[in-house]
């Protein structure tokens, strides 16, 4: 079972790349930047750490948690969730007008945002790390070169 310390160190790092990822949002001025991707990462590790803890509360005993964690997956659905409710939130950041899809890039963001918090929550910080530095490279690198996306309604299917 993880320790408390151990909680809260996924949980800071879930938040502090999460506020990385929406430094670049919020940099050029989007609703969604800093705040909202550091409390979508350090949910989606909050999320994460009770699945990952979930099958230790639910055993009788120390014996017996090899077994629980083999016959009930349930525990993961809450991380499957997590996908879900993004998803949702994602919607709502998406604008269509008549003549630009808005916002895509943006929902994306969170939508990585929860990803990378989920990878903390889970234990695999390496990776989080590493997830945020080329997402974030990546957005701040291609707007400076100028790539963007045009989106018009009447071309989405």
């Amino acid at each position: 079972m993880l320790t408390f310390e151990q909680m809260l160190l996924r949980f800071a790092v879930a938040l502090a790349l999460g506020a990385l990822m929406g430094l670049e949002r919020e940099l050029i001025g989007k609703e969604a930047g800093i705040r909202t991707s550091m409390v979508v990462s350090g949910g989606a590790a909050i999320f994460s750490i009770i699945g990952v803890t979930l099958p230790y509360l639910v055993s009788i005993s120390q014996q017996n948690l090899a077994d629980t964690i083999a016959h009930n997956s349930g525990f993961l659905s809450i991380i499957a969730n997590i996908v879900v409710g993004i998803g949702f939130l994602g919607a709502g950041i998406i604008l269509k007008t008549s003549e630009h899809v808005h916002g895509l890039t943006t929902a994306a963001v969170v939508w990585a945002a929860a990803a990378v918090g989920t990878l903390a929550g889970v234990g695999l910080l390496e990776f989080s790390f590493a997830s945020t530095l080329i997402i974030s490279g990546s957005l701040y690198i291609l707007r400076k070169i100028g790539v963007t996306e045009r989106l018009r309604p009447d071309n989405i299917s």
